[in-house]
């Protein structure tokens, strides 16, 4: 335990709080039980070493370690909180939490057991806290942490600091919102940077190395987190990785499942229920024409890279109308998305949206009411022309 100890110690020590994330204001800390959900690599661990350092006066009444720790191999997570209760300690932060067996038992023996105790695990975005059998769901808080947006990016750069726009108050007040960033900051530039390596924040270690840290933590996603969490077989995880491929080859991508089955010698529905894992994973995203009827085995209207980092990482031949939809709908992830008749998003059933470039017009939208352009390559819009970076800060 001595080596738990000191690997705590050393990233508490080491944890920066000069930049914390969108989710961090909006967590109620003081819940005995809180999950934090998120792809890796978003920075969930950073965000809890955060709040210990920023809440301990005393390091000694937190304990933050990993379950991936080889001292778990022989000890459980009920055998550290018996310990560290008994020591004093108040507040316990395991992460990657779904690496571990029955990890959802344990937690509900140590909430339980240990009524003072108050419990930050964080585990992989596709973690489903309404499903597990020990019906966590009536104990646990969940939130969900996203990549980097726009906004959040041009912070941790030390460019600017802003704050989050709702998106009602966006689509109304852009030109004036743009117009201030826009004069002082070449705000396009820092933009296409973004898209290409912004979304996760490890870009900041990475440099030149990003893009192949990114294709490994797509691999860990697929090879180590999914069978962790679905239990599915290694054939099953060697065809996902397959049909991840197809999909970054082919952009922008219409789905043909008949098409994929056969390239992936599986039947349809398990190229559905393949899909339905991809988006589970926080690597792609499904849009359907109502969202009344998603279902595993529906086949969707069209399919899109949960951001555009991913793109450039999986692909050498990135499709620019795809990456500007792609961005748009990772910015909106707190909303629902849909696919419209005409325009290329519905939000919440009541906003439609077209995205294109800089001479997009309304021409396949016209008299259509609360419909907008999103236009790329515009540091200012006018009216219901809004440019496209804007969208980066909802949050």
């Amino acid at each position: 335990m001595q080596r738990l100890n000191t690997i705590y110690l050393h990233l508490l020590e080491n944890v920066s709080l000069d930049f914390t994330r969108y989710l961090y204001e909006q967590i109620n800390w003081d819940n005995r039980l809180i999950l934090i959900k998120g792809s890796k690599g978003v920075g969930k661990t950073t965000m809890i070493l955060q709040h210990i350092k920023r809440t301990f006066d005393d390091p000694t009444m937190a304990y933050y370690a990993s379950v991936d720790n080889s001292w778990f191999a022989t000890h459980t997570i009920v055998d550290l909180a018996e310990y560290l209760v008994s020591h004093g300690v108040t507040h316990l932060f395991l992460d990657e939490v779904h690496k571990y067996y029955n990890w959802d038992k344990q937690i509900k023996e140590i909430y339980d057991s240990f009524p003072k105790l108050h419990i930050v695990v964080t585990g992989s975005s596709m973690l489903q806290i309404n499903e597990v059998e020990a019906d966590l769901s009536r104990r646990c808080r969940s939130y969900t942490l996203q990549g980097l947006s726009f906004r959040e990016y041009l912070e941790l750069e030390q460019i600017v600091t802003l704050p989050v726009v709702s998106l009602d108050d966006l689509l109304q007040n852009h030109a004036t919102i743009a117009s201030r960033i826009s004069n002082q900051y070449p705000i396009l530039k820092y933009f296409e940077n973004y898209l290409q390596c912004g979304y996760y924040p490890f870009y900041k270690e990475e440099g030149d190395g990003f893009a192949q840290r990114l294709d490994n933590v797509v691999n860990t996603i697929i090879q180590v987190e999914m069978p962790f969490v679905v239990k599915i077989s290694y054939e099953l995880v060697y065809k996902t990785k397959i049909l991840l491929g197809v999909l970054a080859d082919i952009n922008p991508y219409t789905l043909n499942v008949s098409d994929l089955a056969s390239r992936l010698s599986v039947s349809r529905d398990s190229v559905y229920k393949l899909l339905d894992l991809l988006q589970k994973a926080g690597l792609i995203r499904r849009l359907y024409q109502k969202t009344t009827s998603m279902k595993v085995l529906q086949k969707p209207e069209k399919i899109l890279f949960d951001n555009t980092n991913l793109m450039y990482a999986l692909s050498s031949n990135v499709d620019i109308g795809t990456q500007r939809e792609t961005f748009v709908a990772s910015m909106l992830y707190a909303h629902q998305l849909t696919m419209p008749v005409s325009g290329d998003l519905q939000v919440d059933e009541k906003y439609l949206f077209e995205i294109g470039g800089k001479r997009k017009d309304f021409g396949q939208i016209a008299n259509i009411s609360n419909s907008y352009v999103i236009a790329d390559g515009i540091d200012v819009g006018m009216y219901n022309k809004i440019p496209l970076w804007i969208m980066g800060f909802l949050y």
